[in-house]
């Protein structure tokens, strides 16, 4: 039985971990070295580093945070935000990164998912989608027409009857693109995994949006990640499960409830064994 994942996500800005709401309003919530070792020693599964600002900054990522992080926890280390171009993929790996995220870049190079999955690989490569439901049917109409305008190959992303949208740039700009065809197109690019987050339920803690993490599991032969909502161990079961109404995720990622010491990652894993879903035991 392949067990699912539980993945704290540090969200650094300026240096420093913080939490927020829908995207705005965040708090600070610690050191990013300091918080991935409580991690590690609560035996999360794996830590994702997202610097949230680097691709709206236009900059690169902080590396010597990343490496700081790296040579201090043993749990795999995936690492975002502000990745443009091959070399930036590298510098991650050689500053400790076990993986990578690409978001913003995908969106205007696809060939560069390919590229990574080419010289990386697919199990180092990790495709991060940031959408939303669609409210504004003719603004998003109009993005789209935009960007097929835009591309001669779009490979039917661009669809008008979408019901989730991708963002980028931290959540800043809707790209015109419908989130499900978007994850399918890059899993045949090479996406190795893919960190699905519902803006909507960004930090609200009022559970994941399990229609649009369920569509997506259930539209790519590759693991999809939950993110965006994860406020108890149960909304976490809801992502995971396997079960009809269930999201479909292999692995689920969350903030708040770690950061604000609401849970441990320990807690969580204690109540998901209770609730069926199979995640890897203590060690001790």
């Amino acid at each position: 039985m392949l067990l699912k994942r539980i993945i704290p996500c540090l969200d650094v800005n300026q240096g420093r971990v913080v939490k927020g709401v829908q995207y705005v309003d965040h708090v600070d919530a610690g050191d990013p070295v300091e918080v991935a070792r409580v991690y590690d020693e609560q035996e999360a599964d794996e830590i994702t580093f997202l610097d949230i600002t680097a691709s709206h900054e236009r900059r690169g990522i902080l590396l010597d945070v990343v490496a700081r992080t790296a040579e201090t926890v043993f749990m795999p280390l995936c690492v975002g935000g502000g990745v443009r171009s091959l070399a930036d993929v590298r510098d991650l790996l050689n500053a400790g990164a076990d993986k990578v995220s690409i978001m913003t870049a995908a969106v205007h190079d696809p060939g560069l998912v390919a590229e990574a999955a080419l010289k990386i690989g697919s199990a180092n490569l990790v495709l991060a989608i940031d959408a939303k439901r669609i409210d504004d049917r003719e603004a998003y109409r109009a993005r789209a027409k935009e960007r097929a305008a835009a591309s001669e190959d779009n490979a039917g992303e661009t669809d008008p009857d979408a019901v989730f949208e991708v963002y980028t740039h931290g959540g800043r700009h809707g790209a015109g693109i419908d989130a499900v065809a978007w994850a399918e197109r890059m899993a045949r690019l090479g996406a190795g995994e893919i960190l699905l987050t519902s803006m909507d339920r960004d930090g609200t803690k009022a559970g994941y949006d399990l229609e649009m993490v369920r569509t997506v599991a259930d539209a790519v032969p590759i693991p999809v990640i939950a993110s965006g909502g994860g406020g108890t161990p149960e909304s976490l079961a809801d992502a995971l499960s396997d079960a009809p109404e269930g999201g479909h995720a292999q692995a689920a990622l969350a903030a708040s409830i770690f950061h604000f010491k609401e849970q441990t990652v320990g807690s969580v894993k204690a109540r998901l064994r209770e609730l069926g879903i199979p995640v890897r035991p203590p060690a001790s």
